[in-house]
């Protein structure tokens, strides 16, 4: 464990300011925060590298949840990390990856690892299960809906979702 106190202080300020600026969507402040931006959402195996890549992100998700915001439930240091378990919150107001915006608020528990060389950001890496946020995004969906909205999130067309349980049902 690192003993440098003053050296997990300066990293927790590091992050608690990247929250902060996070949720006042002051994306300038939040990319200054890395020497060169660079987010892992695990779930999705996405990476956004760089700062055009990462202002892309930011732009997607704030359209999908312009109210997005944190709720910090622990902070812990490590050697190399600060770990930070939070709930995420958000109303889905806009298009999110194929899935039209459903008006339904979400909460869901993540961790974040921000990994650091000393006092440099090098990466933010983020867990959480999907399915806990999607389950509150589609209530209300209709159900014949369902195939196609999964579909468009998993990035199959049209076809190949509505497809896919005639291919199920093929194979059994």
């Amino acid at each position: 464990m690192t003993t440098d106190t003053g050296l997990q202080a300066r990293r927790e300020r590091l992050v608690l300011d990247h929250f902060a600026d996070e949720t006042r969507q002051d994306f300038d402040a939040v990319l200054g925060t890395f020497p060169h931006p660079h987010y892992e959402l695990i779930p999705s195996g996405e990476v956004h590298d760089g700062t055009a890549n990462v202002r892309q992100y930011y732009t997607e998700t704030r359209t999908a949840f312009p109210d997005q915001r944190h709720e910090i439930i622990q902070l812990r240091h490590a050697d190399d990390s600060v770990i930070v378990e939070f709930w995420l919150l958000g109303t889905h107001r806009g298009p999110l990856k194929g899935l039209p915006p459903t008006g339904n608020a979400f909460r869901c528990r993540m961790i974040a690892l921000f990994i650091f060389e000393g006092e440099r950001l090098m990466c933010e890496r983020v867990y959480f299960d999907t399915l806990t946020m999607l389950r509150q995004l589609l209530v209300g969906v209709p159900a014949a809906m369902l195939p196609t909205v999964i579909g468009g999130l998993l990035g199959q067309s049209a076809a190949d979702a509505t497809a896919a349980p005639e291919r199920t049902a093929a194979a059994a």
